[in-house]
Parts: C-alpha cells; structure tokens; sequence
C-alpha cells in the first residue's frame, strides 16, 4: 500500500512538474470519462515550458532520448494535477503508447519509453504505476521533439 502521495514522491526524487502545456490544436489535453482518464499525446515540456527537440539517432543518443521521454511523464503528471484531485486521484496506469522520432536505423524505442514508465513506476508504485505499453519509432514528431506519449489512467472512485 502506497503512503506516500504522488507529490510527496517528485520531491524525493527531486523533480519539478512542468506547466500543464496548452492545446496545440483542436483537441482536450485530457478526457475524463466514468472512472478513466484519457491523456493526450504530451512532448517534453520542461519547467520554463521549452521543449526538448531533436531527432534520437541523429541529435540525441538513446539516453538523452530517455531523459526526455521523463520530462514527457512530468508534462502528463502536470495536465493530471491541474484536474480536481490531482494526482492523488490517479489509481493506476492502465496504458502508455510512446513515440519516439528517430532515425532509421534506431531500434531502442522501448529503452527511451523507459523513462515515462519508470518515472509512472516510481510515483503510483511496480503494480499500479506499469501498465500495458507500445513503443514505435516515428519519422517525425510535431516541433522535431524527440518523444511523443499518450497515456490512459484508471481513476479512484469519487
């Protein structure tokens, strides 16, 4: 059983939330429907609402990609907190689909993705933190960022 609160967790780890970024387009950065929660696709926001950018392959090695697709889970930790109950409201991750805009040759995608689910794995826990997961190599991504991901999360009852 978790004691400690989502929060409470980023602070040990010493991470920081981005702000919640804005719609780019015609579409909701999250969709709460019944008991789940729809996020959509989030890129690398960082605490000064900069992206990351770059191609992995090419700009970025497989690790600086990793670090990225982290800095994409805090994106999508701080469109979750900015809803009503935050992130305490989160039961668990049910899944997370990761892009990653690499180069031909690039065949690390899942290593990348790792950083978004670790980070999920560290705040909700090994069970209800990791959940199902896709990870594709894309040609390009909006902005050149270097990862994309949409989540789904199950939400606590009200």
């Amino acid at each position: 059983m978790q004691t400690v609160s989502p929060r409470e967790t980023l602070q040990q780890l010493g991470l920081a939330l981005p702000p919640a970024p804005a719609p780019a387009g015609v579409y909701k950065p999250l969709l709460i429907s019944g008991n789940m929660a729809y996020v959509s696709g989030h890129g690398p926001v960082q605490t000064d609402g900069t992206l990351i950018k770059g191609k992995v392959g090419a700009d970025l090695d497989a690790e600086a990609a990793k670090l990225a697709a982290r800095q994409v889970g805090l994106a999508i930790l701080a469109t979750l907190q900015a809803q009503p109950g935050g992130l305490d409201r989160v039961k668990r991750v049910v899944k997370v689909l990761g892009m990653v805009n690499a180069t031909p040759d690039f065949g690390r995608h899942p290593f990348v993705i790792n950083g978004c689910s670790e980070l999920f794995a560290a705040v909700w826990g090994s069970d209800n933190g990791v959940g199902v997961r896709s990870a594709v190599g894309m040609g390009s991504l909006p902005d050149n960022i270097p990862v994309e991901i949409e989540a789904v999360f199950e939400l606590k009852a009200s």
